[in-house]
């Protein structure tokens, strides 16, 4: 099979991460860091900036810009505890241009990663399939070919749990100086997380979320559908390039080549764009939001509500999807959303404060996660990523089309 991406040993985009860091210092580039970003400025339909949360000071803050680039990630983090993505991707710049009133598009698919750390749910790489890995049930049967594509892999393991076998990644054989010459930082992981040394014991594994095909809709110059002057661009768009299921390796190529092409578009846009700022309504609406907040009664911890969202959509909105479980999981949300009222944070402090950027977060996961569930009740078929009970296969006469979801803005 020959190699489709390139990685030094099994590092892939932290590689690309520490040569832009260096490119953006040598640049003298300015970092605003553990800032939020709460809202985005918009006049007319353009966009005149953004709003941050400065989480050093508890300060709200007012960036104006004549154009913003958004890159801030999927949504996986909606699925809490079965993902690998961190607790932070919960689709927050994809809520706030839907606030906005910018569109996003194809929420329903969702990839779930094979391989990943059974009690972790830690990210174990393609690459370790690729050098020859095998997968084995707890009766040591192997039961699918490790190359084919994620989404077949993930639903096979998938049956496998429902039958009540564990589901193991096999590197054994490989030996101990292969390993370590290929796949360094895969075995770690593995001496971290699971407390094992992938060289004589079998590694515990299980499928998780893992990238989101859907995001915010885009045009060819990476514009957002509704926001003249804002681009997006990476895991949080929905640029087409992907369809519905990723290659691996494709999410590294897009971020590099599609990065520098909406930065170009942006400055384009810069050069006729309005010179009038922005004035501070946004800024104190936002200010008014932050401090109703802080005075909401505490009743309910948020934290548990967030995990049990995450395990609602893993086992119901999931790696296969039926129309009861998902109109189950769409009642079981939207109860959630009016116990919101109830659900406020115990840390009182403006400074430092990860409870409210967590509940932000918590906040985005929940606005996002009905439009998910949408999103796969609409799709009667099986494409990609999404795999439906009762709808196997694709049927393009009548689902080729994407799904876009746009709220009118409020004025």
């Amino acid at each position: 099979m020959p190699k489709r991406a390139c990685y030094a040993q099994d590092y892939t985009g932290l590689k690309i991460l520490h040569t832009l860091y260096d490119s953006c210092l040598k640049a003298e580039i300015d970092f605003l860091d553990d800032h939020y970003l709460l809202n985005l400025i918009v006049d007319e339909g353009c966009i005149k900036g953004a709003i941050f949360l400065d989480s050093h000071t508890g300060e709200i803050i007012q960036i104006n810009a004549k154009a913003v680039v958004l890159a801030t990630g999927g949504y996986g983090g909606i699925y809490h505890g079965y993902t690998t993505n961190s607790y932070g991707s919960t689709g927050d710049g994809i809520a706030v241009v839907l606030r906005a009133g910018g569109a996003v598009s194809d929420l329903e698919f969702v990839q779930f990663h094979p391989t990943a750390l059974k009690r972790s749910s830690i990210l174990m790489s393609e690459s370790a399939r690729g050098e020859g890995g095998y997968l084995v049930n707890s009766e040591g049967e192997r039961f699918i070919d490790e190359l084919k594509p994620r989404d077949e892999v993930a639903r096979a393991i998938f049956r496998q749990e429902q039958e009540g076998k564990e589901v193991f990644l096999d590197v054994r054989h490989l030996g101990e100086e292969k390993l370590m010459h290929l796949l360094p930082q895969e075995v770690a992981l593995c001496k971290l997380h699971e407390h094992i040394d992938p060289a004589k014991a079998l590694i515990p594994i299980k499928p998780v979320a893992h990238y989101s095909m859907g995001g915010i809709e885009v045009n060819s110059s990476l514009e957002v559908q509704g926001i003249q002057g804002c681009f997006a661009v990476g895991e949080c768009a929905n640029a087409k390039v992907h369809g519905a299921n990723r290659l691996g390796g494709n999410s590294l190529l897009e971020i590099t080549s599609l990065g520098r092409f909406a930065g170009d578009h942006a400055h384009q846009y810069t050069r006729s764009a309005s010179n009038k700022e922005a004035n501070s309504t946004q800024r104190d609406k936002d200010q008014k939001a932050i401090e109703a907040i802080y005075a909401q009664a505490c009743t309910l911890n948020f934290y548990e509500k967030q995990q049990a969202l995450g395990k609602l959509m893993y086992e119901k909105v999931g790696i296969q999807r039926e129309n009861t479980q998902l109109l189950q999981a769409m009642e079981e949300v939207r109860a959630m959303q009016e116990m919101k009222e109830q659900m406020g944070i115990a840390d009182k402090s403006p400074i430092h404060n990860q409870n409210l950027i967590e509940y932000l977060e918590f906040s985005s996961a929940l606005l996002l996660a009905p439009m998910i569930i949408s999103s796969a009740l609409a799709r009667n078929e099986s494409r990609g990523a999404h795999y439906k009970i009762g709808f196997e296969k694709q049927d393009d006469k009548h689902f080729a089309k994407h799904h876009i979801i746009q709220w009118k803005r409020e004025i």
